[in-house]
């Protein structure tokens, strides 16, 4: 059986890290990097695998600033936003390929055998782009401002992502197994609906 194990691994990184992000499109926006105080280099808190790259033993921190620190997170902050840039319009990417996979889908279930493989190949071609879209937010180095606990855009935004990421698995995993149990068909539709309108509504609120 076919098992898209990178969009697997993306649900074990995330699962239990979500949550301690603290950081948004929208605060980097707002940041001027000429601007940043020294003492305020790194977050307290922040993903496993931002840790992993940008933390004080990061594999790539003080890469880039020559022992110059404050050089250093602005680079950082630098590279965090042409990261996001390419998180949304990799979003805009995935959304419109699960669209066009949603329309490829509904022909074979009325069956239109000869779109079997073309709705295979756009399969693929979504798990691909929402695995780099992930990576693209979850190896980002973390910003400076820490989030509050109240209900944001941005709150929504996450809690949404573990809706439509939980959702890719399970249209992943479903679709693997319709040739060996049709009855299956009802809730891979379900779960392909459901992770699509999570993660349209993800990319709406986050402009709000």
């Amino acid at each position: 059986m076919k098992i898209h194990f990178l969009t697997i691994l993306l649900i074990l990184l995330i699962s239990n890290q979500l949550y301690s992000q603290n950081d948004t499109t929208l605060q980097f926006n707002a940041l001027d990097t000429n601007q940043i105080d020294s003492s305020i280099l790194l977050p307290q808190k922040m993903l496993i695998t931002q840790s992993l790259l940008w933390g004080k033993n990061g594999l790539l921190n003080n890469t880039f600033g020559n022992g110059d620190r404050l050089k250093e997170r602005t680079i950082q902050l630098n590279i965090r936003r042409k990261m996001l840039n390419v998180h949304q319009l990799g979003g805009f990417l995935t959304l419109g390929g699960m669209l066009a996979q949603g329309i490829v889908g509904s022909q074979l279930y009325r069956g239109d055998y000869k779109v079997k493989e073309l709705h295979e190949n756009l399969g693929t071609a979504i798990n691909v782009s929402y695995g780099i879209t992930a990576m693209n937010s979850l190896f980002t180095p973390p910003a400076v401002f820490q989030r509050d606990k109240k209900i944001s855009s941005m709150r929504l935004h996450k809690w949404l992502a573990v809706v439509h990421l939980s959702g890719m698995i399970a249209t992943n995993i479903l679709g693997n197994r319709i040739e060996q149990d049709i009855t299956l068909k009802p809730w891979h539709r379900a779960a392909a609906y459901t992770t699509f309108a999570s993660m349209a509504a993800s990319m709406i609120v986050i402009k709000f």
